[in-house]
């Protein structure tokens, strides 16, 4: 009967399909073979055609029920780099958020929010430390460790038996090709460090998923709530006595001097530069080279950090693409037809404004021929970033 079921959807698909692939279509790879297997056995003595209504029921309830963000999302702990860590991961549509603790005891340990994407087509969950959240050190540690933001890219594994993984490699986050190390996680129930998201990820499939709710704990997130210890050695509460209230003086008045008359002088009025005389004069930094292949390009653009109202300008090849782009959560699309482009093309981006939080930074992903490539852009008032697209021969 697991025959049948894979037959029909390889013929479907076009292609024949192993036992993990044939998971995929239900969501969950980990538990679709053991599920079927385990129905099947029970009603082995139902005829045939009973059998083939028991085994698609099971599969529409799979299908139902769960789906790729709801594995994704969870708590995972591992190491990164040779480093104890535990990272909560939370899917929101293909992007992915959460925080990342790397710790040598709960007492020790570095926290830090996420921001990532997981790519249901290669299987491919990427995140990377964006900001510091808390630090703490105990009183015998020798170091405290995450001291360096890491960007992590690794495979979600499924080998059996209900056992999630996460295998890959940790870079700098500012050069993917400086590999800082390994990356090796398991999911878990229990996690080492409680903290907001939990309340997300125990209540993801009956409601906790909600785009709003998820953007909330993100908030709440960025400002934990300070923990009070007592230091006093033998544990009683410290009690602080108000300061006493100080006298007010009367100071004698004082004659306010006379006014001077305002001084008239002859300005010129402030002239802003236009974006064109900002792509011009501002230095052009060399971020990446990216082939491209087949039909199109797919451009999508994020800020990279706290949504704080980065504004940007894109030219292509010296001439002016799109301007006033604002970047938030959303991405922001451009499609290109690669039959219009020239061999070597010169992407840049102006930064408009600086933002609340200087500098201006972006996130970009360049999809092509199905195939995903990121960046890190960012600009200021001197420097604009600059991906260079090549055609292949």
């Amino acid at each position: 009967m697991v025959n049948f079921l894979r037959k029909f959807f390889s013929e479907k698909n076009g292609k024949r399909l192993n036992d993990y692939h044939f998971g995929i279509l239900t969501g969950r790879p980990c538990r679709f073979m053991q599920a079927v297997t385990y129905s099947l056995k029970k009603h082995h003595s139902l005829k045939p055609e009973k059998r083939i209504f028991v085994a698609f029921g099971l599969l529409g309830l799979l299908l139902s029920a769960d789906s790729y963000s709801q594995m994704i999302t969870g708590t995972w702990k591992g190491r990164i780099n040779r480093q104890k860590v535990e990272v909560k991961i939370i899917q929101k549509g293909d992007s992915l958020t959460g925080t990342s603790y790397y710790y040598e005891s709960p007492g020790n340990y570095r926290r830090y929010s996420i921001k990532g994407y997981f790519d249901a087509r290669t299987n491919e969950a990427v995140w990377w430390d964006d900001q510091l959240l808390e630090e703490k050190s105990g009183r015998f540690s020798i170091g405290t460790p995450g001291k360096m933001p890491l960007l992590s890219r690794a495979d979600f594994n499924c080998p059996g038996g209900g056992k999630m993984m996460l295998d890959g490699k940790a870079s700098r986050i500012d050069d993917e090709t400086v590999i800082k190390g390994e990356v090796h996680l398991d999911k878990t129930g229990q996690p080492v460090f409680e903290d907001e998201w939990d309340f997300v990820i125990d209540n993801y499939t009956v409601g906790a998923n909600d785009p709003d709710i998820i953007d909330s704990i993100a908030l709440i997130a960025k400002h934990p709530t300070p923990v009070i210890i007592n230091t006093e050695s033998d544990g009683k509460p410290v009690t602080i006595s108000p300061s006493p209230p100080v006298e007010e003086k009367t100071l004698p008045e004082k004659k306010e001097p006379e006014k001077e008359k305002p001084v008239i002088v002859n300005s010129k009025p402030l002239v802003v530069p236009t974006i064109e005389e900002k792509f011009i004069s501002r230095q052009k930094t060399f971020i990446k080279e990216i082939p491209l292949t087949g039909d199109s390009v797919e451009l999508k653009f994020y800020d990279n950090a706290e949504i704080d109202g980065d504004s940007i300008s894109l030219f292509l090849n010296d001439k002016l693409l799109q301007q006033h782009i604002r970047l938030t959560a959303n991405a922001y699309i451009i499609k290109l037809a690669i039959k219009e482009l020239r061999p070597t093309n010169e992407l840049v981006m102006v930064a408009e404004n600086l933002g609340a939080i200087p500098p201006n930074t972006a996130y970009m992903v360049a999809i092509i021929n199905d195939e995903r490539h990121d960046a890190y852009l960012a600009s200021t008032e001197g420097s604009s970033a600059m991906i260079r697209f090549t055609k292949k021969e």
